[in-house]
């Protein structure tokens, strides 16, 4: 999962964008590349495992 973020550059006065990617755990690998999903933080799943997708965001 790629989360994006938003922010002021305190000196340049610059919006800059910021991704960081987290594994996430899809049980029943119901959702596609492209979706947009809510993920919540959870016991280790694996080595880098440690997010759940919880639901979709259906628009």
């Amino acid at each position: 999962v790629k989360v994006e973020r938003r922010f002021t550059h305190p000196v340049m006065k610059k919006t800059v964008r910021m991704t960081k990617k987290y594994k996430a755990h899809d049980e029943n690998n119901a959702h596609k590349v492209g979706d947009q999903v809510f993920i919540q933080e959870s016991k280790p799943i694996s080595k880098d495992k440690r997010w759940v997708v919880v639901s979709s965001d259906q628009a």
